[in-house]
């Protein structure tokens, strides 16, 4: 599971990518949402503050969780606070370029992934072509009816 230091990616998304100067905090969350659905990960994703007061943007976000911090802590605070209290922390995939984080996360195992990093790696994921599946009726080919019927549409005899 993906714990995401939220403005820490979004600043470094501002920084390091031409194309997304202006994304949201939303747009960003939608964009790491259809990364792990595409990677069949899960996330969460915390923000400092108590975020905007409509938060509607941020429902139905595929495998991704959005949090807030709140008044009175921050978003360090809280990633490191999961994971301490993670069962499994070997699991986890802390995704920031903060010391502070990047060293917790060290000192129970867990994977330190940088924000650049994170976002480059899927950015190059969410662009690669998918395959499109062969449809299952290629494969079986055609019935005698249905064989029947387009030689009789191009005038051809059996």
């Amino acid at each position: 599971m993906f714990i995401i230091d939220g403005h820490n990616l979004l600043h470094s998304v501002h920084k390091v990518d031409e194309g997304f100067e202006s994304i949201s905090d939303v747009q960003l969350c939608r964009i790491i949402g259809s990364y792990l659905k595409l990677t069949g990960q899960s996330g969460e994703i915390i923000f400092d503050g108590t975020g905007p007061w409509d938060k509607s943007g941020f429902d139905g976000i595929s495998n991704l969780e959005v949090f807030f911090a709140g008044l009175g802590t921050d978003t360090d605070t809280v990633i490191e606070d999961k994971i301490i209290a993670n069962s499994a922390p070997r699991r986890l995939k802390i995704v920031s370029s903060d010391r502070r984080l990047r060293k917790a996360a060290r000192a129970r195992k867990a994977t330190s992934i940088k924000s650049e990093a994170f976002w480059n790696n899927m950015q190059k994921q969410l662009s690669r072509k998918k395959v499109a599946k062969e449809p299952a009726a290629k494969r079986r080919g055609l019935s005698e009816s249905e064989t029947r019927q387009w030689l009789d549409i191009f005038g051809l005899e059996q």
